[in-house]
């Protein structure tokens, strides 16, 4: 049940998309007529800035190119009690802006993800080669690191609560946002829900600003990197591993032989497996050292949380 002194904020990021911009703040006006519509123009070279004023929107520019430069300036920016995100392109459609509103009111959520996977949508509209492998591949990743059930990772059309968007440090600069947010929610244990929802390919003339190779390495670069933040013990376990069983690998021949003639013969390949096996225990110290520190963090972390909870509370 909507609370009429609720406020809904409309989140848009844009760059190019002249297009279609106006449909979709037309499309998100009919459905929440009462929400505010924010539109921030990320240097566009079309007419998608004057467009959207004309349709309506809070059009505000951020100069830093990069969609999580977008969206780290909007969590910033705006006050609202509930925040629906999606992309400018109209490939998401608005309606399902009420059931994921309806969960963020229930509290059923803190962030409600737009599933476009599960129903088949997008591998039948989307055109663009290999997308399908990378959504799976980031995908399975993902679940397999947290031990998670997440359906769509990299969806561009989500809602969140205001506990959500004003305790998550944005450090993304571009569209690896959306993994960082689905793992930054995964690891600090707020509560996501998914929603099945169509998804439709952008019209004719619209062309998509990602490139699949370029942003596809930046999304593992960035997963790589999420998961050596939050799970050093296992990341650094697994180098270790690796270092030490090559380390031993090498060095059997190496024991073989002395232990045959008494002698070491093969000394480079000695010396080799020596600083791999040391190595190996290097990283499981740096893994032992950097899990205690991150398990410090999260608790300085969930104490914030709860700091802001309270304070909330006060008002």
């Amino acid at each position: 049940m909507q609370n009429i002194n609720e406020k809904v904020a409309i989140l848009l990021p844009c760059y190019n998309e002249e297009q279609t911009i106006g449909k979709v703040i037309d499309d998100f006006k009919k459905e929440l007529p009462e929400a505010t519509i924010y539109v921030y123009d990320n240097n566009s070279k079309d007419e998608t800035f004057e467009i959207a004023l004309a349709h309506g929107a809070v059009v505000k520019k951020e100069m830093r190119q990069g969609k999580g430069n977008v969206v780290r300036s909007m969590f910033a920016d705006i006050e609202a009690d509930y925040y629906l995100m999606v992309d400018g392109d109209d490939t998401y459609p608005a309606e399902y802006c009420h059931t994921i509103l309806e969960i963020l009111r229930q509290k059923e959520a803190n962030m409600v993800i737009g599933d476009r996977l599960s129903n088949g949508t997008y591998t039948e509209e989307n055109k663009r080669n290999f997308h399908d492998f990378g959504n799976a591949l980031v995908r399975n990743t993902i679940n397999r690191i947290f031990k998670s059930n997440l359906k769509d990772i990299m969806t561009g059309y989500r809602g969140f609560d205001r506990y959500f968007v004003k305790t998550m440090p944005v450090l993304s600069p571009g569209f690896e946002i959306e993994t960082e947010m689905s793992i930054h929610a995964l690891e600090n244990r707020f509560l996501i829900k998914e929603i099945e929802i169509d998804y439709r390919d952008r019209p004719e003339g619209s062309e998509s600003k990602l490139n699949t190779l370029s942003d596809g390495s930046k999304v593992i670069m960035t997963i790589i990197k999420l998961f050596k933040n939050s799970r050093p013990f296992l990341f650094f376990n697994l180098l270790a591993t690796l270092f030490a069983v090559i380390g031993i690998l090498v060095g059997i021949p190496v024991i073989v032989e002395f232990a045959k003639i008494g002698l070491v013969l093969k000394l480079p390949s000695a010396i080799l497996a020596t600083g791999l096996i040391l190595l190996g225990m290097m990283f499981f110290i740096c893994g032992l050292i950097l899990d205690t520190i991150a398990h410090r963090n999260r608790q300085m972390y969930f104490l914030e949380l709860v700091k802001y909870k309270e304070r909330n509370n006060e008002k």
